[in-house]
């Protein structure tokens, strides 16, 4: 059902290095790029994520409520994206770990702001 979800930056190419980073962990790379916009993917048929600057012109502000979910397959890959998030400078929001019955997650904002989270549903070894 979901096509691409966009955040907004006020400095692209800071949001593309860290983005060009943390999609690296999951295998995504870019697919589409201009002036004022970058998306990433792991195919061109599946959901993809992009990071703009505002249509509008005006500064780009974090959604109070908002938060974008990257599932991956295993508790080790939760670990390693969340990692990868910090050393790329992003803030923690909740360090890995078993959330409740079936789900394990890392949360951590962009340079930003944006709130994310990395997760999977494979929990027997939490």
């Amino acid at each position: 059902m979901i096509g691409y979800v966009t955040v907004g930056t006020n400095d692209l190419p800071k949001a593309v290095v860290f983005y060009d980073g943390l999609f690296a962990e999951l295998g995504a790379g870019r697919f589409m790029e201009e002036e004022t916009f970058v998306a990433w993917a792991i195919a061109p048929d599946v959901p993809a994520f992009s990071v703009c600057k505002p249509y509008d012109g005006n500064a780009a502000t974090v959604g109070n409520g908002t938060m974008i979910a990257l599932t991956v397959d295993s508790i080790d890959k939760v670990k390693s994206v969340y990692a990868k998030a910090m050393e790329l400078g992003g803030t923690d929001e909740g360090p890995p770990g078993k959330r409740m019955d079936g789900f394990y997650a890392g949360y951590f904002r962009d340079l930003d702001g944006n709130k994310l989270n990395v997760f999977c549903t494979k929990t027997d070894a939490a």
